[in-house]
């Protein structure tokens, strides 16, 4: 098991302690995973807000959203576009899960977020893991404990 951050090429595994983050939300507010330290975090990355693919996930996510936070889950949606059309993805589809700025993401999250490139659909390298579990005390659970969460 490894108590140290990845590096931002590095991938999150069964064991490793996520590393802190604070990122800003398409709402203004931050957050951070040392505020969420005591649930589950799921953390979900797309491609793109307002496509019909995306708009699906955020909506199946937004749906299930009462049933996750009862179980000890909060979500984090994730995708390249800027706070304000984040902001209008929420608006238009009634999101409730948070939906925390990109741009930090691969600064402050690491290995998992996808990263700019100018000559790659929307100028992005897609994520190395597109879901991502945070046990509440911040570690990678085993795939057989994520299962039982």
């Amino acid at each position: 098991m490894s108590d140290q951050p990845q590096t931002p090429s590095g991938r999150l595994s069964p064991g490793d302690t996520a590393p802190d983050f604070t990122l800003p939300t398409d709402t203004g507010e931050e957050v951070s995973l040392s505020g969420l330290r005591g649930r589950k975090v799921i953390v979900y990355f797309y491609p793109a807000a307002m496509t019909p693919g995306c708009t699906t996930q955020a909506c199946d996510f937004t749906d299930s959203l009462d049933s996750l936070r009862d179980a000890g889950y909060e979500v984090l949606g994730i995708s390249p576009d800027k706070p304000e059309k984040l902001a209008k993805f929420r608006e238009r589809d009634a999101l409730t899960l948070t939906l925390p700025d990109f741009r930090l993401c691969a600064l402050e999250l690491g290995g998992p977020c996808s990263t700019f490139r100018p000559d790659s659909p929307h100028g992005l390298i897609p994520p190395t893991q597109p879901m991502l579990l945070i046990g509440p005390d911040s570690v990678i659970p085993a795939p057989e404990l994520a299962a039982a969460a």
